[in-house]
């Protein structure tokens, strides 16, 4: 446990395998994400830091979306994938100083690394795993920019912009309700975590995930990896594909798709009911068959569970759908899946 872990369970934090289930009260805590102020530990998450004279031309051959955009002040999504196109991992990238920071599921950071320090060969580029040196925590809540505007002194106003403090960067995420992510050094995360604290209920890992749901946020987990293409999990509609960037791995493919034909599957939202949560990777079921699968679940405040679904567009306009029987209930995503250009 590191200390920063150490501190949290002093909080009386439930941890396992590295999360932060809970605080004590797990179903205080989702009533809590739906209605009013949360504070989460995002440790669940991997950090990669990419630095070198090359960082930008070697992480340009390597993701969907242009790492020259970002310039210190924004943050987007942007994916790596095979020769097929398709995905191996899902990155929230952002600048920092003379680093690119490359944040996934954690999961897959070992395997990730691997494979991109593969590429390196000649190039002048380092890649680190920072996830347990620099903290990171979630902020959300209807009062949240108010809250932050009390504790720093620039606080970012539009989504995926990005504000480099003295104490900590700070990141707008994208969805209807404020969120935000806080990164900071250890030695000034509990004064940070303190001042939040006392404004917000303290919650785990499933809550944070119901929000990054809610706000149409999909993930690459190791039961999804190469299962989709970035269509399919609503990467251009989060504006995490850069059509005219140039070349990357699988570019030829994901271009393909964009251009030459329609997407006929696209991530949902959906509501399940039920006492059994289900798993990324798991099939939903359409009357004929297989429709599509789960790409990513958390428990609903009032109940059952919230799921995002890479589905066939014919079987959600046919329904009906299901997971083990149990029927999927498509709900409205926060923005548009039409043709991004």
């Amino acid at each position: 446990m590191t200390q920063w872990q150490t501190y949290l369970n002093s909080l009386k934090a439930e941890i396992a395998d590295g999360q932060v289930l809970h605080f004590g009260n797990p179903e205080a805590e989702l009533q809590a994400a739906a209605t009013g102020n949360v504070l989460a530990d995002l440790s669940h998450l991997g950090l990669l830091q990419v630095e070198g004279d090359d960082r930008i031309a070697f992480l340009q051959g390597q993701v969907t979306n242009d790492i020259k955009l970002l310039d210190g002040s924004n943050s987007h999504y942007t994916g790596q994938c095979n020769p097929k196109g398709r995905m191996l991992a899902l990155f929230l990238a952002f600048a920092h100083h003379d680093y690119i920071h490359l944040q996934l599921n954690r999961q897959l950071l070992e395997p990730i690394m691997k494979r991109l320090k593969m590429y390196v060969l000649r190039s002048k580029v380092a890649i680190t795993d920072v996830s347990d040196s620099i903290v990171r925590m979630g902020f959300a809540g209807a009062q949240a920019e108010g809250i932050l505007q009390g504790v720093f002194t620039r606080v970012p106003q539009q989504d995926y912009a990005l504000a480099s403090l003295d104490k900590a960067v700070l990141i707008r995420l994208p969805g209807s309700t404020p969120r935000y992510e806080i990164l900071a050094q250890p030695e000034y995360a509990e004064e940070i975590w303190s001042a939040l604290d006392a404004h917000a209920s303290l919650v785990g890992k499933p809550c944070w995930d119901w929000l990054e749901i809610q706000a149409g946020i999909p993930d690459i987990a190791p039961a999804t990896q190469e299962a989709f293409v970035p269509q399919m999990i609503n990467l251009d509609a989060l504006g995490g594909i850069n059509f005219k960037k140039g070349c990357y791995t699988g570019q030829e493919i994901v271009a393909r798709t964009h251009y030459l034909g329609k997407v006929k599957r696209r991530t949902h939202l959906a509501h399940i009911d039920g006492n059994s949560q289900p798993a990324a990777g798991d099939e939903v079921q359409d009357t004929a068959g297989i429709a599509g699968q789960i790409v990513r679940s958390a428990p609903h405040p009032a109940g059952g569970y919230d799921v995002l679904a890479e589905l066939r567009l014919e079987s959600v306009e046919a329904g009906p759908l299901s997971w083990h029987e149990t029927p999927l209930v498509i709900q409205p995503l926060p923005y548009s899946l039409e043709r991004q250009k």
